[in-house]
């Protein structure tokens, strides 16, 4: 049975065989099984940086990634092997690539590609050198500024087809530095899941306390990820609405994922009882769904179930499970939980598989994975204009602009993000995930009474909900009440043990407002740690150590600051950072500006 079509904005990576018709010329059989040699060690190479080999069509392959940066980083690092495999060859018959990388939208059906996105990246391709690569312009806005990468512009290009000029860049590696081997290219919560496994034990809460792996892939087509994950989140997302469970953070739990684990390990780093894991098999329109509910500190199963289902019954399925942990867990809900619990989001089932890819881009804070959350939002919308988690979405894509200083009219894309708000609560008034965004929109339009009232509406309607407990930190950062942010970070990190930067990042806030200026310095750095380019991070280093009389160590954290965000400056700061109380601004401001930053 073909599989039925679906849209997507993907990251598509084309190449083709340089001059293949003289190399098959010199020698037929030999050409042909050295270009075939060369994309099986491509298509290695591609899986080994998270991507799918969609096609390989005589002397071209088309690839699929999730993110731009492991798709570069893929064709990079092949085409340092490739030459070094020719230059082996004692013949004159050397395969060289030439590779193109584009952002746009695919139609995928029988596990081929089409559309835009694969002939734009097939044009930008055309550009590139014998053994060189070249990127559409908003790829190379989305490869983080760590990775060891040159982008060359080539300027606009008019390219057949495309009606619009197209930005086109030549990557290169700098010199000196090396490919990022698979494990350090990978997400940054990786680099967090490193940084917690050093902590001593967690104690278990007084409460049944669960973390939810991410369930297996199980399915033929690597494609199918983004189904089992979004299973996992929404199943997280429903037990975390329980006020008498304790339910630790996805961003916790999917640190674990591709790994074989150590259940009794898990819950002694998570902090919890019980671990619920699972896998997921997807045949046509068909699913298989095993799920077990283990109890951590014995390793015995509690409770094991598999589901054959449809796969429009994929919502029907997530609640069905929850419902069967809660009882195995024996816990009773409220009346306004069983109604919070069962609320529908979509049941349009391509829409929920756009949404799900959407939180990781807008929460790694780069403008460039920001603007495609928009698009993935927008795309979503179009699907089923009653899906709430979408306008949800797109709204915080709005309002990200506005506190990072992206936003070319901040009024109007606040006025935006409450449009977007607004309209989600009107579809869904138990969200927790809506009231926190209406909290950082409130926030950004200086009200702060009801910005604190939309944060304790946010917690009571998700106590499991980390990120809601991390947005009500930043209510009480901006209104100069940082003994109140340590108790509320303290929260979110126990509820999200393996944490994000952002955690300890505003931790380190909370210090500088106290005036432990060493704590600021070593919570920030801690940050550091897990994202190197999280721009408050350098922030708050720039004004405690400028406060410290650290001249060159503050005049670092600007170039950081500056390395991320070439165009950051202090009006910026002083403009998108909402603090209540104006001595406080200007004492962050003139931090800032000692530190270097300039106006």
């Amino acid at each position: 049975m073909a599989d039925h079509p679906s849209r997507k904005l993907a990251v598509i990576l084309h190449a083709d065989v340089v001059s293949s018709t003289v190399l098959v010329q010199r020698d037929e059989s030999v050409a042909h099984e050295r270009i075939q040699d060369s994309f099986r060690r491509f298509s290695e190479t591609i899986r080994a940086y998270g991507g799918i080999t969609r096609e390989i069509r005589g002397d071209a392959l088309v690839a699929e990634f999730a993110r731009a940066s492991d798709a570069v980083i893929a064709a990079i690092a092949f085409q340092i092997e490739n030459t070094d495999s020719n230059a082996r060859l004692e013949d004159d018959i050397q395969p060289q690539l030439r590779i193109g990388i584009s952002l746009g939208e695919v139609i995928i059906a029988d596990n081929t590609v089409t559309g835009t996105g694969v002939v734009l990246a097939q044009r930008l391709e055309h550009l590139a050198e014998p053994g060189g690569v070249v990127v559409q312009g908003s790829v190379s806005e989305t490869v983080p500024t760590r990775l060891p990468f040159e982008f060359d512009s080539l300027g606009e290009q008019t390219l057949k087809g495309f009606d619009e000029p197209v930005r086109a860049f030549v990557v290169n590696l700098k010199s000196g530095e090396q490919v990022p081997d698979p494990e350090s290219s990978a997400a940054p919560l990786k680099v967090a899941a490193a940084v917690d496994h050093q902590r001593a034990p967690l104690g278990l809460p007084d409460k049944p306390s669960i973390a939810v792996l991410p369930f297996t892939n199980m399915s033929a087509a690597p494609e199918q990820e983004y189904l089992s994950d979004g299973i996992s989140e929404d199943i997280i997302t429903e037990l975390s609405k329980i006020s008498k469970l304790f339910v630790v953070a996805r961003n916790s739990t999917f640190t674990y994922k591709g790994r074989a684990v150590d259940i009794k390990q898990v819950g002694r780093e998570q902090g919890v009882r019980y671990v619920l894991e699972g896998s997921v098999r997807r045949g046509g329109d068909r699913l298989r769904i095993t799920a077990q509910l283990i109890d951590a500190t014995t390793g015995h199963h509690l409770w094991a179930q598999r589901y054959d289902r449809v796969v429009q019954d994929v919502f029907e399925l997530q609640d069905e499970i929850t419902r069967e942990v809660t009882s195995a867990l024996q816990v009773e809900l409220t009346e306004g939980e069983q109604a919070r619990l069962w609320a529908s989001g979509t049941q349009n089932l391509e829409a929920w598989e756009i949404v799900i890819q959407i939180p990781e881009l807008l929460f790694s804070h780069r403008r460039g994975n920001v603007l495609i959350s928009r698009q993935l939002a927008e795309q979503a919308l179009q699907l089923d204009k009653n899906y709430a988690e979408a306008w949800n979405m797109l709204g915080l894509s709005h309002w990200e602009e506005v506190f990072n200083g992206w936003s070319e009219d901040p009024t109007a894309s606040l006025g935006l993000a409450l449009d977007a708000a607004s309209r989600s609560r009107a579809i869904d008034d138990s969200n927790p995930d809506t009231f926190a965004l209406l909290t950082w929109i409130h926030l950004s339009l200086r009200k702060y009474d009801q910005a604190f009232d939309l944060a304790q509406q946010a917690m009571a309607l998700g106590p499991n909900n980390s990120f809601v407990v991390g947005v009500a930190s930043d209510v009480a950062l901006f209104c100069d009440r940082p003994h109140d942010m340590i108790v509320l970070l303290n929260k979110a990190m126990r509820l999200c043990p393996i944490y994000p930067a952002w955690y300890p990042s505003s931790l380190a806030w909370a210090y500088l407002l106290m005036d432990r200026r060493e704590d600021a310095i070593a919570s920030a750095q801690t940050s550091s740690g897990i994202d190197p380019d999280y721009p408050f991070n350098y922030m708050v280093l720039a004004i405690a150590f400028a406060e410290s009389e650290r001249k060159q160590e503050a005049h670092t954290a600007v170039e950081n600051l500056l390395r991320i965000d070439p165009k950051y400056s202090l009006r910026a700061f002083s403009e998108c950072q909402p603090f209540r109380d104006a001595e406080v601004l200007n004492r962050h401001i003139e931090g800032l500006r000692k530190a270097g930053l300039p106006e």
